[in-house]
């Protein structure tokens, strides 16, 4: 694809790594991909941060989630608290009892947590329904993932709806199928939308991502999308084009 001249960005909605971690996890496997090609949603929420001047304001974010996010908010200096440091702890509910919450945070950022608990969940709740303007933010609304190959697993749709449920505030979502992603490219690249062909194994995000923001979409049938889903009259989210892998594309 590179020797054709074409560009390839990797884009992922699991905010667990940053995109150094994902570099790391590329070299591993022997693949010379440049960090820059990768966009995580834990760098997507660190790039929606930038764009609408957060940093400025001198609020501290809040986050729901694991190190990838901390490691992407590091990078720009936007301080926060919370994330892994948070997981073994357990407010007072006992009577009387009441958490305190850290005034100073401006936007709460939720991402996958596979530590989530009921501490991070009302300070969350705090932040957003008592700090003024505190934005609520979500990597991604997946309602499962694949931490194994044994079954599927709830996803940050089951974090994110949670939080949501005792805000009642709906969160600003800056994964797949969010625009931010594209918007920036387009913006960084310089390239027509229709000239961009999203590749991905998932209809709900990968897909819906191409066909809402202007792209050529592939599904390919190696990962959670079967062929008969893909036909199913159940199934509204159609590709312009599907194949069984990435290898086809480099059938002779």
């Amino acid at each position: 694809s590179r020797a054709g001249y074409k560009k390839m960005y990797f884009v992922t909605n699991n905010s667990t790594k940053s995109r150094a971690g994902y570099k790391k996890k590329f070299d591993s496997l022997g693949l010379d991909v440049p960090a820059e090609e990768i966009f995580s949603s834990s760098f997507a929420a660190a790039a929606y941060l930038e764009q609408t001047n957060f940093k400025e304001t001198g609020k501290k974010v809040y986050i729901v989630g694991e190190v990838g996010i901390c490691e992407e908010l590091d990078l720009i200096d936007v301080p926060w608290i919370g994330g892994p440091a948070d997981k073994d702890k357990a407010p007072d509910m006992g009577p009387g009892g009441a958490l305190p919450h850290d005034k100073d945070v401006g936007a709460v950022i939720v991402g996958f947590d596979r530590n989530i608990n009921y501490f991070k969940i009302q300070t969350a709740q705090l932040c957003i329904n008592e700090n003024e303007n505190c934005e609520f933010i979500a990597t991604n609304l997946d309602a499962v993932t694949h931490l194994t190959d044994a079954q599927e697993w709830a996803g940050n749709g089951s974090m994110v709806g949670a939080i949501k449920g005792c805000t009642g505030v709906e969160p600003t979502v800056v994964g797949k199928p969010s625009p931010l992603m594209i918007d920036y490219l387009v913006d960084k690249l310089g390239v027509e939308r229709s000239s961009i062909c999203m590749v991905g194994d998932r209809l709900d995000t990968d897909v819906l991502f191409g066909t809402n923001n202007g792209l050529q979409s592939v599904l390919v049938l190696s990962g959670v999308t079967s062929e008969e889903k893909l036909l199913s009259e159940e199934n509204k989210i159609t590709p312009d084009y599907y194949c069984d892998s990435i290898v086809d594309f480099f059938a002779k």
